[in-house]
């Protein structure tokens, strides 16, 4: 029995039929039957599935004795298929690469659910694709599985049957089948939702859904199209079957009205002889259903009475004086943002005419974050070696509560920022400033890449389109030209840099400014900084910092955090820091879990934690200098390889032990080997490769060559001689967690133990 049932009905769409079927049966998980039904096509298109079906046994091809519809077709398909899970294709939509490994994985993580919804992106017969806008509805943060009442957003996405996989036994047992005409996924999908016991999201594009120029049958104007109003009254009918979903009536009469309005609204739809037609039974429709007072936007509620009233004329009118409306906004709002640029653009020519200011100097942290990073330690060292420079922070207005006392604070895009750029000496940015920005002669820019690089970076991420995200490589080759300095914290990172960002800076490799705090911490400030954080004496601290997966949209951690902690005893607690890209928690706090994602200083986290978890974060580099237990999770490495691309074998070199699953990950930590010899030597062999600098003084070395001139720097400290601060947990006994229980299935991976 496979897996997957992927039925695909095809009708006239021999033009598209073999990249559909390729698609399929090309994909890495290769556990599925595909029933591809031949709706008495009139084209080469039974051809095609007889082909098919010749030379890949997986391929079961149906031809029907008559035309029936897209409904009819499906069902056909549904009635021979015999897989797990039904996953529906139209004949002229393809699934990307590794969408069914993703769905089944994603299955097996939420427990087998009745229903899981997957994204699709709009692909144009330009070559343009445009991913679906209501995405952050699939978000896979939160409990899975769930039920629709806990999640009724996902009635907002597009009710197609093809984003969806439903379990088949599920689908028997309520006896759904799609029914004939236009608009057939409308009855299905509603109720599919409302009957699920279990539902789950995968937050990953796995259809391409096809944008034909000409010939989709929606986009043809028909009688047909009239057909809407019978699939809406399925749907209420299934509404009134089961007293229990009365509750869905009035979110499934505005979405009703919405999708009414939609097919009444577009000219490619309805024939000029039909418009009247079509409104009157929509009025009927919506004075049929209507909820009074079922909350809704006054637009909203607006169009729906309109509709509900039978209002032709009166709802062009509107539609047209809304349409006016929003270009008056958006051409008012356009204007004046042009002249404000303007003038700015004025102030800053003017201001780059006087003399620059030597005693002057603009820091920035990556995209106007707070105070911190290279760029942070570099102003601190500025005012405490170099304070005859008065110096100045540039930040959004929502980070200027992390600005030390000390430093100006600075708003991107003021007319005091732009006279900070052009009259400051010393331009000092871990990303790029504006970019407008016109480096003047005289000026000194230093740029801090944030930390040694393990991901590709710079140039090397033309071959990496999933990371590059639409880099502008052209404009990244302009800011490396006006660069004069760029930190390198060691070998490895001076000779990447050198050769991603070409140009005629100077490498200054001196070790990571950020990292100095750990060398000059005290045992009372590594305890007044675990007091603020709330972690309980005698807990071993877990930072879990996972880093940006480039190639997923949604960002979540790959541990379940609550499993790990209940397995490891009440001793740990796990501190979850999210990359500054996510965009929000990575998990929740509570009990055990504390989510420090908002927390202002990342090196603050790693002195009050007493080992970091991560997976390919270069957060791994700094930690390393505190000499601290490393413990790598690598369960997507070779994922994560292939869409960004590593520098260096992490599993080859590692800098403490490595787990490939969440249960090693476990036994790492339940036996000891995060903290053990094997660890330590481990971690000694990173530390020497990769942090032969970073001896607390890089900041000041970096500050005393390039303001005061210095060639005669302070010495490094050797690696055996440093002693940075140790962590609360090293004085606790060497095996706290013998009690654990011990996780079933293979050992952990700990290289070369």
């Amino acid at each position: 029995m496979p897996r997957f049932s992927v039925i695909v009905p095809a009708y006239q769409v021999q033009a598209y039929l073999h990249e559909c079927l390729e698609s399929v049966l090309s994909q890495s998980y290769a556990d599925l039957e595909v029933i591809a039904v031949d709706d008495c096509s009139p084209d080469a298109c039974g051809a095609i599935l007889d082909e098919f079906a010749a030379r890949d046994p997986r391929v079961r091809p149906v031809h029907l004795p008559e035309n029936r519809g897209l409904g009819p077709a499906r069902n056909a398909g549904m009635e021979r298929a015999v897989g797990d899970y039904l996953v529906f294709l139209d004949g002229d939509d393809t699934l990307t690469p590794g969408a069914l490994q993703a769905v089944a994985d994603r299955l097996k993580e939420t427990g087998e659910p009745d229903v899981l919804v997957y994204d699709y992106a709009r692909t144009y017969w330009t070559g343009e694709a445009v991913r679906n806008r209501a995405a952050a509805r699939l978000a896979q943060e939160g409990p899975a599985p769930f039920r629709l009442e806990d999640r009724p957003g996902l009635l907002e996405l597009l009710m197609v049957a093809w984003n969806k996989t439903c379990r088949r036994g599920f689908v028997e047992r309520r006896g759904f089948t799609f029914p004939p005409g236009y608009y057939e996924d409308t009855p299905w999908t509603y109720p599919v939702l409302m009957a699920a016991e279990s539902i789950a999201t995968l937050d990953r594009v796995c259809v391409h859904y096809r944008q034909r120029r000409r010939g989709s049958i929606l986009g043809t104007p028909s009688e047909r199209h009239l057909d809407v109003f019978a699939q809406y009254d399925r749907v209420f009918a299934f509404l009134e079957s089961d007293p229990a979903l009365e509750r869905w009536r009035p979110v499934l009469y505005r979405r009703m009205a919405d999708h009414l309005a939609t097919v009444f609204t577009r000219p490619d739809r309805l024939p000029r002889s039909l418009r009247a037609e079509f409104l009157r039974r929509a009025r009927a429709h919506c004075r049929r259903h209507r909820v009074p007072g079922a909350p809704a936007p006054l637009p909203a509620r607006l169009r729906h009475a309109l509709i509900r009233l039978g209002l032709r004329r009166a709802y062009a009118a509107l539609r047209l004086a809304s349409a006016l409306r929003r270009r008056t906004v958006r051409l008012t709002a356009r204007v004046l943002r042009g002249v404000r640029a303007g003038v700015l653009r004025l102030h800053y020519r003017l201001q780059r005419a006087l003399p620059l200011r030597a005693d002057r100097a603009v820091f920035a942290a990556h995209d106007g974050r707070g105070h911190g990073g290279n760029p942070g330690a570099l102003e601190a060292a500025f005012r405490s070696f170099a304070p005859h420079v008065r110096t100045a922070w540039a930040a959004a207005p929502e980070h200027h509560h992390t600005i030390p006392p000390g430093p100006r604070r600075l708003t991107p895009g003021t007319a005091a920022y732009w006279t900070a750029l052009a009259r400051s000496r010393y331009l000092v940015a871990g990303g790029s400033f504006e970019g407008r920005l016109v480096k003047r002669r005289g000026q000194v820019l230093v740029r801090t890449p944030a930390g040694t690089p393990l991901k590709h970076t710079g140039l090397d991420l033309q071959e990496r389109p999933a990371a590059a995200r639409g880099t502008d490589f052209a404009r990244l080759l302009r800011d490396v030209d006006t660069w004069d300095y760029v930190l390198s914290a060691n070998r490895h990172s001076t000779l990447t840099w050198e050769r991603v960002y070409p140009g005629r800076y100077t490498t200054l490799e001196c070790g990571q400014p950020r990292a100095d705090v750990f060398q000059r911490a005290t045992a009372a400030d590594v305890a007044r900084l675990r007091e603020t954080l709330g972690i309980p004496e005698g807990t071993v601290a877990i930072l879990y910092a996972p880093t940006h997966r480039d190639h997923h949209r949604t960002q979540r951690a790959a541990l379940d955090l609550g499993r790990v902690l209940t397995r490891l005893g009440p001793r740990f607690m796990v501190l979850a820091r999210a990359h500054p890209r996510h965009g929000g928690p990575l998990a929740e706090s509570r009990g055990r879990v504390l989510d420090v994602s908002d927390h202002p200083s990342v090196e603050s986290l790693c002195l009050a934690s007493d080992v970091l978890v991560t997976d390919c974060s270069s957060l791994m580099f700094d930690y390393a200098a505190l000499d601290r237990p490393i413990v790598v999770h690598t369960a997507d490495l070779e994922v994560f390889k292939a869409a960004c691309g590593t520098y260096f074998d992490l599993r080859s070199f590692p800098p403490g032990a490595t787990a490939r699953s969440e249960d090693e990950l476990i036994d790492v930590f339940a036996t000891g080997h995060w903290r053990g010899s094997r660890s330590s030597q481990l971690r000694a062999a990173f530390r020497e490769r990769f942090c032969p600098y970073d001896d607390g003084r890089a900041a000041e070395r970096v500050v005393r060559h390039l303001v005061l001139g210095e060639t005669d720097l302070p010495p490094v400290v050797p690696l055996a001689e440093r002693r940075p601060v140790p962590s609360a947990a090293a004085s606790l006994a060497r095996s706290p967690l013998t009690a654990v229980p011990q996780p079933a299935g293979p050992r952990p991976v700990t290289d070369g133990r």
